[in-house]
């Protein structure tokens, strides 16, 4: 579902082709129901001698297993390249047939994919498209175009942060207020997880998802809010990493399916709660692990080559932003790693291909999509700012030094940018945004560097400047000497549609040892401070810290730290 354009124009539109604004073709305000497809044809950006263009075909026929989309300039452009579509051109007539990948289109499904063109002189749109030989944005005859259409964008805004409130989850602001100093923060904002299906209904007592809402909507008053969730319970969840283990198996997609995202869809999709601005972040750690941790890769494990084979995540993450995103007022973002995790030139443009691949199953489509999130639950420092990626000491490339690795990015901030460029190239919308966790990426204290190091070596350089003090950056689980970061805010830089703290300060990412529960967590070693490492970290130390409950319980003696060590510091 598009986040900026609505879908039923009265009649042709045509803008000026300056960057970020948009020619589009739609159906003329007729009832979607009596046409049988429409095409939404964006120009997205345009030049003296080109453009780049993006087009959303809906079926509202009978379902396909194969589809071509044709249509006739009436100047001289010429397609130059395209993606999620394989295109052909003969004069001025150009066809746009499916990949092998994305061949199904069901009754009411939409295909997007996208293309770079040249021309000269002007560059007029075309007035005609049709799906597989049938004429498109035309009344069959069987609907009133008298009728009113909705948008089916709904209330959805470019930024959902940009002038709301955010929720304050009551259950943790209460224990973030029962620490020694916790004051100072138990009115932050923070995500509420919903990691295994009876949190739908509340634990032990707990607030439920409807809770959740109802108490919203008493914080939102006359205001607009924002409510995070975390949808986080794919089947065979997070095979690379134990601790967060989940309750489903890895071929258990149907119960995903029918007992977690269809409820969840429902209640939100509960009119009690339409004006209530509902920030989804989908499955956390999934998709980047069936880019790292698969096949032959040093850093593979079993349980993610099963995933990878079986299709879960791709199918569980398409399914929940199909059904999610069918909710007007719901904004999906999808989890994007972090830059310490994909920044590498191998793992870079695979981890924008398999999120697209997840953006098109299951009857999802990239309008499904409002943006992704970077750092979720990690330590990643927002900026590095005491050296860059370009710099060099006596020769050597900061590249080459062992914090860094020859990764293209050193810290959050220009990974997100960076990243949701990628993304976009890759066949998602322009206009997406981006969030970035900074709930535990302050790095302050007195740890923290007042400048670069030594210029002795390349490693003494950077090691002797970087903010994040972790002996790996592949480290994961209750970092030593982490600390708070940005107050969560809307619109803080480019592309960024906000810092937010998903992960609540104080919950735990893993226990220290084994302990038995009926949670589905399991034990990982990454978590034990006594572990000397994997591949997956350079064979390093796990930099944990000691004595953690299980994930998501509560862990004093990490909010403590991460007090302390807050940057900004707390006041």
């Amino acid at each position: 579902m598009s986040r900026t354009r609505t879908a039923m124009l009265a009649a042709l539109a045509l803008v000026a082709g300056a960057s970020g604004t948009a020619f589009a073709v739609d159906t003329g305000g007729v009832e979607a129901a009596a046409v049988p497809c429409t095409v939404d044809y964006t120009v997205q950006n345009q030049w003296d001698t080109g453009f780049t263009a993006a087009v959303t075909v809906t079926n509202n026929g009978a379902a396909k297993s194969a589809w071509a989309v044709r249509w006739s300039y009436a100047g001289n452009q010429t397609i130059t390249n395209g993606w999620n579509a394989r295109f052909s051109q003969s004069g001025t007539a150009v066809t746009a047939a499916n990949e092998s990948y994305n061949g199904t289109l069901a009754t009411g499904g939409s295909i997007s994919f996208g293309f770079n063109a040249s021309y000269s002189g002007s560059n007029a749109l075309p007035t005609t498209f049709t799906l597989d030989g049938v004429t498109c944005n035309v009344d069959d005859g069987g609907g009133d175009p008298t009728d009113p259409d909705p948008d089916p964008t709904g209330p959805r805004v470019d930024n959902p942060y940009s002038g709301a409130k955010v929720y304050v989850n009551p259950e943790w602001s209460a224990k973030a207020a029962a620490e020694p100093g916790g004051s100072r923060i138990a009115d932050q904002p923070t995500g509420v997880w919903l990691d295994r299906t009876a949190a739908i209904n509340g634990v032990n007592g707990g607030m439920g998802l409807r809770d959740h809402l109802d108490e919203a909507l008493t914080q939102k008053g006359s205001d607009e809010l924002v409510v995070q969730l975390v949808i986080y319970n794919l089947p065979g969840r997070d095979c690379a990493a134990l601790a967060s283990n989940g309750e489903l198996g890895p071929t258990e997609i149907d119960r995903y399916k029918t007992e977690y995202i269809d409820p969840i869809a429902a209640i939100l999709a509960d009119p009690k709660y339409a004006d209530l601005r509902i920030v989804t972040t989908i499955e956390i750690d999934s998709l980047p692990n069936l880019v790292t941790n698969t096949g032959s890769r040093p850093t593979a494990t079993p349980e993610c080559d099963v995933m990878k084979a079986n299709g879960n995540y791709v199918k569980g993450v398409g399914y929940a932003l199909s059904e999610l995103g069918d909710v007007p007022n719901v904004y999906n973002y999808i989890d994007a790693g972090h830059h310490g995790w994909i920044g590498w030139d191998d793992n870079f443009g695979a981890s924008a291909n398999i999120m697209l691949e997840a953006a098109t199953a299951e009857g999802a489509t990239v309008d499904d999509v409002h943006g992704f999130i970077a750092n979720t639950a990690n330590y990643s420092a927002l900026r590095e700012e005491n050296f860059t990626v370009n710099d060099s000491v006596n020769g050597t490339s900061v590249r080459e030094s062992q914090w860094v690795d020859w990764n293209r990015y050193v810290d959050e901030l220009s990974f997100a940018q960076a990243f949701r460029n990628q993304l976009v190239s890759t066949g998602f919308n322009s206009d997406i945004g981006m969030l970035i966790d900074t709930s535990r990426n302050g790095w302050g204290g007195s740890a923290r560097p007042a400048g670069p190091g030594a210029r002795t070596s390349v490693d003494t350089y950077v090691d002797g400047g970087r903010y994040d003090r972790r002996i790996h950056v592949g480290n994961w689980c209750n970092q030593t000497g982490a600390g708070l970061g940005e107050r969560p805010q809307a619109s803080p830089a480019a592309g960024i549609d906000a810092y937010v703290w998903m992960k609540p300060p104080g919950e735990s990412d893993g226990s220290s040892t084994a302990i038995p529960n009926d949670e589905g967590k399991g034990f990982d070693r990454m978590c034990d401070p006594t572990y000397e490492g994997n591949p997956r970290n350079g064979n390093n130390m796990s930099g944990a810290l000691a004595n953690a409950p299980l994930s998501g319980h509560w862990f004093s003696a990490q909010f403590q730290q991460l007090m302390q060590n807050a940057y900004p510091p707390l006041s």
